[in-house]
């Protein structure tokens, strides 16, 4: 049996080496948290652990930047950009389960705070990657006018490990909300779907907007303490029905009071979303991308065991029976949309992607040009390339 050898660079010299020097296909690792994300790695030579490439190099808090080693857990920037009142606007679900930079850019990963912030592919302002050929590349930097190298950094992302590797990532950062809160009302999607168009209508400023399968609208806003509550009641007028105020402070805001200023005492209604998000033991995820106005629809469709749908964003995270994915690939393709398989129970035989997109071509040509030998990642877009 063929052993796998796994290497554990420091530091972007030892990165370049271990390219430079391993002959064969080679498979990048971190912490582990979307390890089967998209299709199943075919047999590699050498595993590249770049979790030893960790911490920040450089926070520049007045052009509120910060470059970090893409190995460093998001979660761990928190308390250095705290300090300064700043933060990444990201919330993917898998950030408390330890997602590193280079993971979340990797993936394409993002939560439902992408309704106002973006995805990492807009957070992301300079890259520092290794190519294939043991080659260093680096775009962008910490000027955020700066617009040189920004392909780069936005061909890594969603990558699935398949064009580099990551080495440092410079993000730009956001101030930290003086305060948050959630409005939620009960209503089956159709009818969140109407409601939550009606939110983005208004001059509400909603930072996220999303429906979960136990039947609730959530939409979360954030402000100061004079102007919050004031907005937080126009929006439960405007939604009616069930609409409740609650003011968890979700974990990015752990360090914000509630919006009367009291201790926050309310359950958090984000953390289901992120149980949702990261789907059943027994079920196959799949993330979806559609038209705000479609998405709805095909998700009931679909009928999931469970889901979390954005209806700003047009992202849907479904839990699925694993049987149910190939069918799910193409009733998204249908409704022009976009799919890829998050998850799949032990032993299914789930795809991870459904029919190929028209960019098919474009896709194929980038990855000869930066790994014309297919070292990197083989198997993860498969059978597409």
């Amino acid at each position: 049996m063929k052993t796998t050898t796994t290497l554990r660079p420091a530091d972007l010299a030892e990165v370049r080496d271990a390219v430079r020097d391993t002959p064969g296909h080679l498979a990048i690792a971190g912490a582990g948290t979307a390890a089967g994300w998209a299709g199943p790695l075919d047999a590699v030579d050498a595993v590249l652990d770049v979790s030893g490439l960790a911490g920040v190099i450089t926070h520049n808090p007045g052009d509120m930047t910060v470059s970090a080693r893409a190995g460093t857990p998001l979660r761990a920037l928190v308390d250095v950009l705290s300090e300064h009142g700043q933060h990444v606007s990201l919330d993917a679900a898998r950030i408390a389960d330890g997602a590193t930079l280079g993971g979340l850019l990797a993936t394409g990963d993002a939560g439902p705070s992408a309704l106002v912030y973006g995805t990492m592919r807009d957070l992301v302002i300079g890259t520092t990657v290794v190519l294939a050929d043991g080659s260093v590349a680096r775009s962008g930097g910490h000027v955020i006018k700066n617009v040189a190298g920004y392909d780069l950094a936005k061909l890594l992302h969603g990558s699935h490990g398949t064009l580099g590797v990551l080495t440092e990532v410079v993000l730009r950062l956001h101030p930290v909300p003086r305060r948050t809160a959630t409005v939620v009302v009960d209503a089956p999607l159709a009818d969140a779907a109407a409601r939550a168009a009606r939110v983005l209508e208004g001059p509400y400023e909603p930072v996220a907007l999303e429906w979960i399968s136990d039947g609730a609208l959530l939409v979360r806003i954030e402000g100061t303490p004079e102007a919050l509550p004031a907005r937080a009641a126009r929006l439960r007028e405007l939604l009616g029905g069930t609409a409740e105020l609650v003011d968890p402070g979700d974990e990015r805001h752990s360090r914000t009071p509630g919006v009367d200023g009291s201790a926050v005492g309310s359950p958090d209604p984000w953390l289901r979303h992120a149980e949702i998000t990261r789907g059943l033991p027994e079920a196959a995820v799949l993330r979806i991308g559609a038209r705000p106005s479609v998405l709805p629809t095909l998700v009931s469709e679909l009928a999931p065991v469970a889901a979390t749908v954005g209806l700003g964003t047009g992202v849907a995270t479904v839990s699925l029976p694993p049987d149910a994915v190939a069918d799910a690939h193409t009733r998204v393709h249908a409704a022009g949309g976009t799919s890829q398989l998050r998850y799949r129970p032990p032993g299914a035989d789930a795809p991870a992607w459904g029919p190929p997109p028209s960019a098919l071509a474009v896709l194929r040509a980038v990855k000869t040009e930066l790994d014309p030998d297919g070292r990197f990642g083989p198997g993860r877009f498969s059978p597409w390339m």
